[in-house]
């Protein structure tokens, strides 16, 4: 039996609470943060998307109960790892949407029942490919705040212990058969999945929801923001159709939005009201 599965049961099937760490000390240089896309899942898990050695992006959920990244099977032979006997695989490359590149990186590479069940019957609303845990986490001061878009990761000066894995072989966990048994009861429920995974569009624009409305503060040189001709004070008033007040508008108005789909803005620009178009690039 897996020692640890337990653990990341629990983990996995309640929200995910904010990892607890000692400041740096005040003579330190402190570390700089990263900030990371995420977004909650249909479940309400906090899921990240990750390129492993360079191709994804895949969907994981960051789960404080799980001891490693435990990644699926299917992807880990998509990625030619090669487990060793007790399931570890080394990544050349582990990149969290938003520039965060653990170093050192392993994980086990099995099929977790949780994940299995969730996506046969699609519960959390897209398909998932693993889970980011402790092995990971561990290094970082995590930032939640659900009212923004974003996680914060700081840097700390810790490197958690390396793991063992107990129970490798032998007579196959009950719990793990419920995987099994919800992957076949999907289909004769009428519970068909939909993951159409499409890339997120890239804009290269920072905004600020403000009580006059939703500002532009930064366009990226180069980017599709720039080249459709937006500039930083612009206020966003309208995407396609949809009327633009708050953040939660911009979040709605883009969210079916996809790369290289031509996008009708509408700023308010010194008092004045301009039309633009706007077709953003290819992001994770």
């Amino acid at each position: 039996m897996r020692v640890w599965m337990v653990a990341g049961l629990v983990g996995l099937m309640l929200p995910t609470l904010p990892l607890l760490a000692e400041d740096a000390p005040p003579t330190e240089k402190a570390a700089e943060s990263i900030e990371v896309p995420y977004r909650l899942t249909d479940t309400q898990h906090v899921l990240v998307r990750v390129k492993l050695n360079g191709k994804g992006p895949f969907n994981f959920i960051i789960d404080t109960g799980a001891p490693a990244v435990i990644l699926n099977e299917t992807i880990g032979q998509k990625l030619g790892l090669k487990p060793d006997r007790n399931g570890w695989a080394n990544f050349d490359q582990f990149e969290l949407e938003g520039g965060l590149k653990a170093e050192k990186t392993r994980g086990l590479v099995l099929d977790m029942f949780q994940l299995k069940g969730m996506n046969s019957m699609g519960l959390a609303g897209v398909e998932l490919h693993g889970v980011i845990g402790y092995d990971v986490l561990a290094r970082y001061r995590i930032q939640y705040d659900f009212t923004k878009d974003k996680l914060i990761f700081t840097p700390l000066k810790f490197s958690p212990p390396q793991l063992m894995r107990l129970g490798k072989g032998g007579q196959g966990s009950s719990l793990e058969a419920v995987g099994d048994m919800m992957k076949f009861l999907a289909p004769l429920l009428g519970m068909s999945p939909n993951f159409d995974r499409k890339p997120r569009g890239f804009w290269g624009v920072e905004l600020d929801g403000t009580d006059k409305g939703v500002i532009v503060t930064m366009v990226f040189p180069n980017s599709p923001a720039e080249k459709a001709g937006l500039k930083k004070g612009d206020k966003i008033d309208l995407i396609q159709k949809l009327d633009i007040d708050n953040m939660k508008d911009v979040e709605k108005a883009i969210s079916k939005l996809n790369a290289g789909q031509k996008v009708k803005l509408r700023v308010v620009r010194e008092d004045e009201k301009v039309e633009l178009t706007l077709q953003p690039g290819k992001g994770l």
